[in-house]
């Protein structure tokens, strides 16, 4: 065990952890005033459920010995995971912070996926269906790209989870928002407060750093690597939607850099500890485009209600970052890999990122449609009209966020 790289660890654990109220505050200042205490609460309950789900069979599952598809029993309870090192988990750090480093991934997936149902899905029904969500469909797939499973026995790459958090979380969402319908009100909704926002963002883009540094596990050429990386693609990913947004509308909007930093990080995730500089900012300008054009056009010639662009920024951005990290991945960079296309002119590893990418997509679709419709057997999944009028905030939470009409009247009696 090496305490530098523990200590290192637990820094990055510590990043990760503040993403999930960062994710809350950036999806809180996009939704409706009377809804935004609501929103926010899905993303830090989702903190509280994980913590249960995985110190008791999450881990295990994902991280077990088990077999290609499903980890085993070994870590139940957390037994067997305290301070001291797993040689196959663990080998610089004790496994009890590579537990909770793990953990924090799980939690901001669940944010993640909160945003594509933001305003229009009931808190119960979304709180039974994300303890079913960790179980089904987050921890096998992890366990089949890092915990020894068929993915990664077929050398395909996530190296901070491309594939584990943004695409099983975004194309989750997606699927729960066709589930819910269309939203009756035709109107495009607007932001309630950028600022708040633009305060979660920032927060989510430090809180990044942790994420992709951190998975290097060790305070090594790879973390730094990674490190830089990740500084390289939130600019790059910022720059291409902006350069887009001004050629579609002649605006340069807040929201749209903010979207952008995001899908540039994202972009790079599947690839920070596996391409050098330059490739990182070309993955990330791609990732920038693609969100664009998924989240402006896509969305809007079919459609589907993807509340606050979960899908579009993290399901897409994910997908765009696992394939072309087949594309770019470098063994100068990395030692541990082999040469992608742009090096050796051959498909293999664009073939087995995409193999990766397909088969977890299909997967997580028919589990999360799966889960969606026992729910809806037992309860309604979407908000009743009066929900939606009145605000989810003091229906469901008995509590406000602003008091606008109380101010107005302390402003008419001074």
């Amino acid at each position: 065990m090496k305490m530098d790289d523990t200590i290192f660890l637990f820094l990055c654990t510590l990043l990760v952890w503040l993403m999930t109220p960062g994710l809350s505050l950036f999806y809180g200042g996009l939704v409706q005033s009377r809804n935004v205490l609501n929103t926010v609460m899905q993303s830090m309950a989702a903190m509280i459920i994980v913590t249960f789900i995985w110190i008791t069979v999450g881990f295990s599952l994902s991280f077990g010995t088990g077999n290609q598809v499903i980890g085993d029993f070994e870590f139940i309870g957390l037994q067997h995971v305290g301070f001291v090192i797993n040689e196959q988990l663990s080998p610089h750090i004790p496994l009890a912070l590579f537990m909770l480093f793990q953990m924090m991934f799980c939690t901001i997936a669940i944010s993640i996926l909160s945003g594509s149902i933001a305003e229009r899905m009931k808190f119960i029904p979304f709180i039974i269906f994300i303890l079913v969500w960790v179980v089904l469909i987050y921890s096998p797939v992890a366990h089949w790209v890092w915990g020894g499973g068929w993915i990664q026995q077929l050398d395909a790459l996530d190296y901070a989870g491309g594939t584990v958090v943004h695409i099983t979380s975004g194309v989750s969402g997606l699927i729960l928002a066709i589930m819910l319908g269309k939203n009756k009100d035709t109107e495009k909704i607007q932001p309630h407060n950028l600022l708040i926002t633009l305060i979660g963002g920032i927060l989510v883009w430090i809180g990044w750093y942790g994420f992709n540094t951190g998975s290097a596990y060790a305070f090594n050429n790879i973390a730094l690597i990674s490190f830089v990386n990740t500084v390289i693609a939130a600019s790059g990913g910022a720059f291409s939607w902006l350069v887009i947004e001004y050629i579609m509308t002649r605006k340069l909007s807040l929201l749209g850099l903010l979207s952008g930093v995001l899908a540039g990080l994202v972009a790079i995730t599947p690839a920070a500890g596996y391409v050098n500089y330059v490739n990182a900012y070309i993955i990330s300008m791609i990732g920038g485009v693609v969100c664009y054009i998924v989240i402006n056009v896509i969305k809007e010639k079919y459609k589907y209600n993807d509340t606050l662009d979960a899908f579009g920024i993290h399901g897409a951005g994910g997908v765009v970052g696992a394939v072309l990290t087949g594309v770019f991945q470098s063994k100068e960079v990395n030692p541990d890999i082999i040469n992608g296309f742009i090096y050796n002119g051959y498909l293999h590893t664009v073939l087995i990122q995409l193999s990766a990418v397909v088969v977890v997509v299909i997967y997580t679709i028919v589990l999360t449609w799966i889960i969606g419709k026992v729910l809806q057997k037992y309860t309604p999944l979407a908000i009743t009209k009066e929900e939606n009028e009145r605000g989810l905030d003091q229906l469901v939470h008995g509590e406000k966020a602003y008091f606008y009409g109380e101010l107005n009247k302390l402003n008419k009696r001074y």
